[in-house]
Order: C-alpha cells, then sequence, then structure tokens
C-alpha cells in the first residue's frame, strides 16, 4: 500500500470513528433511548421531552465536544510545527489561561450571572486580550522562543491573578463556581454556546489550515523556509491568531480542557509520518474523536457525580506527558 493510500485509510479511519462516536454521544445520557427514537427526537416537529432532550441538551453538547477536540487537536499539531518544539500545546500561548481568568472575573462581578452570556464573552474578551499582549511582548520580528517566553509571562499572570480572585471571593459560592468552571465540562451547554463559540473556531481552522504548506517547508529549518519563500511573518500571524480565536472559543463555552493538543498529535505522528500538513486533518479529527470518547465516559463513569471533563483528559494527559519526558531523556542519553 501506497503512502498516500495509508493516509487516506487513517483519515477515513478516523472520521468514521468521529461519526460513530458523535452518534454514540447522542443515545448517552440518564434518559435511555434507542437510535429510532433518538433520530426521532431531533427530526420530528413535535417538541415533547424527548425532542427538547435531544435538540437542548444532547445535540449542542456531542457537537462542541468534537468542534472543541478538533480545535484542540488541530491547534497543538499547528504550534507543535511552527514552534519546531514536540511538547508544544494551545496553553503555551496563554490564551486558555487569559479565557479562564476572563470566565472568573465575570463570576466573581457577578457578569455571569446578570448577563446569560457573560461569562462566554467575558473569556472571548480575556483570549483577545492575551493575543495582544503576547504579540506585543514578542515584538514584529519574534521568533519561536520569544513568543514562547511572551506566552509563559501572560499564562503566569493570568493564574496568578485567578488565584487572586479565588482567594478575594467574599462568596463561598462564587469560588466553588470558579472552581468547577475552571475544571472544564459540557454539561448544560445549548445552541446558544454553538452559536457563539463556532464562528470563532471555524476562522480558527481556517487559518490553522493555511499553514499546512509553510509547515512543511519550516521543517528544513526557518532559513531555508526563508529561502524558498515562506512569509515567516504571515505564519506567525496565523498560528497565534488562529489558535487565538479556536481556543479562545473553545475554553469560552467549556472552561479549560488540557493535554487534548499535547497527546493526539504525539499519537498519530508515527502514523502520517514527518510532514505537518498531514498531521493536522488528522489530529482533527483525533481530537474530535478523543474528546467525544471522554465526554461519553465522563456520563458513563460517574452518571450522578458530574465528573468533569477537563479532570478525565488530566487523567489521561499527565501520564502520557512524563512517558514523554522519560522517552525524550533517554533519546538525549
Amino acid at each position: 500500500m501506497s503512502e498516500a493510500a495509508r493516509i487516506r485509510l487513517l483519515l477515513g479511519g478516523l472520521a468514521l470513528a468521529v461519526a460513530a462516536l458523535f452518534v454514540l454521544s447522542l443515545l448517552t445520557g440518564p434518559a435511555a433511548t434507542g437510535f429510532a427514537d433518538a433520530l426521532a427526537g431531533l427530526f420530528a416537529g413535535d417538541r415533547g421531552p424527548l425532542a427538547l432532550i435531544m435538540r437542548e441538551i444532547r445535540l449542542p453538547r456531542a457537537i462542541l465536544a468534537a468542534a472543541i477536540g478538533a480545535t484542540l487537536g488541530l491547534s497543538g499539531a499547528a504550534l507543535q510545527g511552527y514552534l519546531r518544539n514536540p511538547l508544544a500545546e494551545p496553553g503555551l500561548l496563554g490564551i486558555g489561561a487569559a479565557a479562564s481568568l476572563g470566565a472568573v472575573l465575570a463570576i466573581y462581578t457577578g457578569l455571569a450571572a446578570a448577563l446569560p452570556l457573560g461569562l462566554p464573552l467575558a473569556a472571548l474578551a480575556g483570549a483577545v486580550l492575551a493575543v495582544i499582549v503576547v504579540q506585543a511582548l514578542a515584538g514584529a520580528s519574534a521568533n519561536g522562543l520569544t513568543i514562547i517566553l511572551a506566552g509563559v509571562a501572560v499564562s503566569s499572570f493570568a493564574a496568578a491573578a485567578t488565584s487572586l480572585a479565588l482567594n478575594l471571593s467574599p462568596n463561598p459560592f462564587a469560588a466553588l463556581e470558579i472552581v468547577f468552571w475552571m475544571l472544564g465540562s459540557l454539561n448544560d451547554r445549548s445552541m446558544t454556546h454553538v452559536w457563539l463559540s463556532l464562528p470563532f473556531m471555524a476562522a480558527g481552522w481556517a487559518m490553522l489550515a493555511a499553514l499546512a504548506r509553510p509547515l512543511d517547508m519550516l521543517t528544513l529549518g526557518e532559513p531555508a523556509a526563508r529561502s524558498i519563500g515562506v512569509d515567516m511573518a504571515r505564519v506567525r500571524f496565523l498560528a497565534v491568531f488562529g489558535t487565538a480565536a479556536s481556543v479562545g472559543a473553545a475554553t469560552a463555552v467549556a472552561g479549560a480542557i488540557g493535554f487534548v493538543g499535547l497527546v493526539v498529535p504525539h499519537v498519530l505522528r508515527p502514523l502520517v509520518g514527518a510532514r505537518p500538513s498531514r498531521l493536522l486533518p488528522a489530529s482533527a479529527l483525533g481530537g474530535a474523536a478523543l474528546l467525544l470518547a471522554a465526554d461519553i465516559a465522563v456520563r458513563l463513569l460517574a452518571p450522578g457525580r458530574d465528573l468533569k471533563l477537563g479532570v478525565l483528559t488530566a487523567l489521561i494527559g499527565a501520564p502520557f506527558f512524563l512517558w514523554l519526558v522519560f522517552r525524550y531523556r533517554r533519546t538525549l542519553t
């Protein structure tokens, strides 16, 4: 089998896995429904209890799980290719931490209670502010190292400010809500959250997908890429702003969900070879499949305890991260 046919087979298999997990997500929940009943609830014209469950609870949850997983997988693969750092992931730029800070401030000040969309809009504002600060700190001629350092600075400040808000919160219920939101979850999300976040995520996907060929050229090194016509300023803009738009929107509606952008590209890279252009679509599909599976798992493992999605991905990702550390340490010795 040729390499191109193998890649097409892999992408087809991942797409089928995403479709199967999407359907399974629609069928998973405390209200047991068969496949035929679920379809009837989705497409029937009535507004009965089953239709409300399918359209207002399960469908937006499945859409967001697939979209956010694709966002995290795609942005992780793009950043690893751009920064040429196998441990790069979306949180490296501080966008997720800043979006979390915006949401925390919305809860702390009461904006989230006063406005139905106050929390996700504040989180989006935090993500936008983070990318502006990262760009300003890195400068016009920034390289990968300065962008990483700027992202670490923004992430550290956002984490400190979030801890301060928790420490000074006069209301223990607000503090509890902040902690729960930061753990990451898709529970109680509606189609309003889908329509708010999906345009930003789609815009980010388009920018990151445009990096496919430049990232292939960048594997030769930055001087060689420049010599064959790659515009590094454009590559940096697409990588940073594409990640900001997609990951910021994902964090705004789901909270902090970590490790997906790190784990998925590493798992799929040996299967697609060294070309980032092949890894980008594979990571998007793999991220969607992973987060759909994780969201199904949290509903099955603890149906009455509201196990947070970010907790489960961290339990998966942290041991994987440690394995990566030992693996790369062995290659250096």
